[in-house]
């Protein structure tokens, strides 16, 4: 009965937060360009440590940054795994400031064994997040010009994987089959109005550019853990996720729009098909290292490096490769102890990386254009509940986004993101005496 009791909580936890599903995370202005702003892919403990999972084996938590981690789990147990964040962001430039909040449900996973050396997950992840709207007002002669740009949407990763023990627990390959899909919206409006009263209506152009994208994704890992002792271990880990031609559909509508004080009409609208663009995704790879003393210290590295260089985005080749660096700790007072914040988990992170966008591309800068660095740090709590075996996560983070030239926007959020890890014994048989 309890074990059904807590299924019932999650779905009900889930279900009052679907209501912000699909709304976006960001409000960045960077996301107008690329595939938007690239999401973190950490679940529970690890988002609290910096973001790290390459080298993360645990068999409490979901790990799909490493598909290779699954299998860690025993035999008997079902782990159901859902959060939610909300960001609150400052965007400044050199005379202006705007601040931002927004918040979604961001993923939902599943990981139960198939054997004992066999184990699968599946759920659904973001893979980026597109959310932006700025603007500028200009004057020739006795015409008012208004040009706002805006975007909405983001890309959307759903999963399943499946992790094989093939040496005595100790080395682990695992791989997620995964369909990428998703809606881009940018768009661009052209308000024009008169400054003598002559016209007797302002009038605006709209364009939208959108983009569908529906294709297959993968990620591949492995894990190897060497014991240092009873209760001490050390484990590798190693991700690659292969370069993608995706298929993408672009569709580029074009509206002219009469704007009275009884609304705005469309008076002419026409809608192109853009064919042959090409859209890729990068050859990612990941090394990460953790060191675990069960019930007591756990420490964590990841790097990760993405030839985002050579992937080509409406079929130019105008990103730079991009590169994450992030280390965390986490500490267990007593995890058998009566006092229950002996039995908090205290989590700690710091995270580095770069963009792999490149903006403000010109013949001044060699066309490189400026891109920007990224810095980050974080604390959690794990809150075991009554049985010690679900959790709920709560960690908090700040990033400071620095551009690399002064006329660009310089960006910092806080973000809270709390989780909650339904782990349950599901298959394990009671005797009644």
């Amino acid at each position: 009965m309890l074990k059904i009791e807590k299924f019932i909580l999650s779905g009900v936890l889930l279900l009052t937060q679907l209501s912000v599903w699909g709304q976006n995370n960001t409000a960045s202005p960077y996301t107008r360009f690329g595939f938007g702003e690239i999401a973190d892919r950490s679940f529970g403990a690890g988002r609290a440590m910096g973001g790290v999972g390459i080298g993360l084996r645990s068999p409490e938590q979901i790990n799909p940054m490493n598909p290779a981690s699954y299998s860690c789990m025993d035999s008997l147990t079902f782990i159901f795994d859902f959060g939610a964040s909300m960001k609150a962001s400052s965007f400044k430039d050199q005379s202006n400031q705007y601040n931002h909040l927004s918040g979604n449900l961001e993923y939902i996973a599943l990981q139960f064994p198939i054997t004992r050396w066999l184990a699968m997950s599946a759920g659904l992840l973001p893979y980026s997040f597109v959310g932006y709207k700025f603007g500028e007002v200009s004057t020739i002669g006795d015409e008012t010009y208004q040009n706002t740009y805006s975007g909405t949407g983001g890309l959307n990763d759903l999963y399943g994987g499946l992790s094989i023990d093939i040496w005595k627990k100790r080395l682990a390959v695992g791989a997620n089959f995964g369909f990428l899909f998703g809606n881009i919206n940018h768009s661009q409006y052209l308000a024009f109005s008169s400054n003598d009263n002559s016209s007797s209506s302002p009038y605006m152009n709209q364009r939208i550019r959108q983009m569908k994208v529906r294709d297959m994704k993968m990620d591949f890992g492995l894990q190897y853990t060497h014991p240092l002792s009873a209760t001490e271990s050390v484990t590798l880990g190693l991700t690659y996720s292969p370069s993608n031609q995706l298929g993408v559909k672009t569709y580029d509508t074009i509206e002219k729009l009469s704007v009275t004080s009884s609304g705005t009409s469309v008076i002419e609208s026409s809608t192109d098909t853009i064919q042959g663009l090409r859209y890729d995704l990068p050859n990612s790879f990941g090394v990460g290292l953790s060191y675990m003393k069960i019930d007591k210290l756990l420490l964590a590295a990841d790097f990760l490096y993405e030839d985002w260089s050579n992937a080509s985005f409406m079929g130019e080749k105008t990103f730079q490769n991009r590169t994450r660096f992030a280390i965390g700790a986490q500490y267990e007072p007593n995890a058998r102890a009566k006092n229950y914040f002996n039995r908090i988990r205290y989590r700690a992170g710091f995270h580095y990386g770069d963009s792999y966008i490149r903006v403000n591309q010109s013949e001044e800068n060699g066309n490189k254009g400026y891109g920007y660095k990224e810095y980050g740090a974080s604390l959690g709590l794990g809150l075991p509940l009554i049985d010690n075996r679900s959790i709920v996560n709560v960690s908090f983070e700040y990033v400071k986004v620095k551009p690399e030239h002064v006329s660009m926007i310089d960006e910092q959020y806080f973000r809270v993101t709390v989780n909650y890890t339904f782990n349950e014994r599901w298959f394990f048989k009671f005797k009644l005496d």
